[in-house]
């Protein structure tokens, strides 16, 4: 079961239900979390998309823990409501969108972290998963001693996590390390992602990676019990488990989601797809980060740290591009 929490400043009428909002009412916004906001990971990042919204003057609101069944119901409460955008915080949205948004052609519907637009009213914005993928794979094989590497996932066929996933097999494979993928069924299940990545260990792969939400902590525990190298997806992995975590990709959703935020604001609507990268300057969408102003751990040599470096350049001047296929990252070796 979801629950609608508002975030309002000052009391309001409501907007009117076709998605407008009067000139005594600011624009409202709101987003679907597939879990919690505590989770340290993809929905906290979700939620601080939302409340960077608050600078560009949106009040706002959020539900939580929006299973695949609720993810129309949901939808549909909020447009009606008045909200003018209405985000859906993963690429599994798209679908329930694509029904919901012809019913309310005055609403921005936007998908995090998706793969296409649908005109006139349903847009996706995201940052390259294939680039960032494609950087852990190289620090990955550099930092193992074993030659073994693995990536720990969810959602597996969903575009992002196979370009993340695909990408990391395609890099640590040129070079040279021999690579295994594994998908859990549940993003947010923190000791079956645990277990899962203790069987890689136990297989002899000393450097994983992955895409997980709540169950991204499971994956890096595991790595720090056994005393291998892992990647995560915030500076607490970092600091939960300091000589574990090599670097961790950070998402910058506020960044990502201001442009847009503005444009609804002024009655512009899109049905596109936006993706950041390193060849997207001044937004990346994300960055490699240990710490704050710290890009890798202390460990990780030199040499290899310029590598990692000179292949974003590659990215950023378009030398280089990645374009994973479903069989790129399929599970198993």
């Amino acid at each position: 079961m979801w629950a609608c929490h508002a975030a309002l400043t000052v009391t309001l009428a409501w907007a009117a239900l076709d998605g407008t909002a009067t000139a005594a009412t600011p624009p409202k916004a709101a987003i679907l979390l597939p879990g919690s906001i505590n989770d340290h990971s993809w929905n906290a990042l979700g939620y601080s998309i939302l409340q960077s919204l608050k600078a560009h003057g949106y009040e706002v609101a959020y539900s939580e823990g929006i299973s695949d069944a609720d993810e129309g119901q949901a939808l549909r409460d909020y447009a009606g409501r008045g909200y003018t955008i209405v985000i859906g915080h993963s690429g599994r949205f798209m679908s329930a969108m694509e029904d919901v948004a012809p019913d309310f052609p005055h609403t921005q519907f936007i998908v995090s972290s998706g793969d296409k637009g649908i005109s006139p009213n349903v847009m996706s914005i995201g940052w390259n998963d294939s680039q960032f993928g494609c950087l852990l794979g190289l620090l990955a094989a550099r930092m193992s001693k074993t030659g073994n590497v693995a990536g720990l996932y969810g959602l597996e066929g969903v575009p992002n996590i196979t370009a993340q996933a695909g990408s990391f097999r395609i890099c640590a494979s040129k070079a040279g390390a021999k690579v295994t993928i594994l998908y859990v069924k549940d993003m947010e299940d923190a000791a079956a992602a645990k277990e899962a990545a203790l069987a890689l260990i136990a297989n002899g792969n000393d450097v994983l990676t992955g895409k997980l939400n709540a169950a991204q902590s499971g994956l890096v525990e595991a790595a720090r019990e056994k005393g291998v190298r892992v990647t995560g997806r915030s500076l607490d992995d970092s600091r939960n488990a300091p000589q574990a975590v090599l670097t961790n990709i950070v998402e910058n959703w506020p960044a990502m989601f201001g442009t847009v935020a503005d444009q609804v604001k002024a009655g512009k609507l899109a049905g596109t797809f936006t993706e950041y990268g390193y060849n997207t300057p001044p937004v990346t969408g994300a960055s490699l980060a240990y710490l704050d102003g710290q890009e890798f751990n202390p460990a990780v040599p030199a040499t290899v740290a310029a590598e990692v470096r000179s292949m974003e350049q590659q990215f950023a001047s378009g030398a280089l591009v990645i374009k994973p296929t479903r069989n790129d990252a399929r599970s198993g070796r």
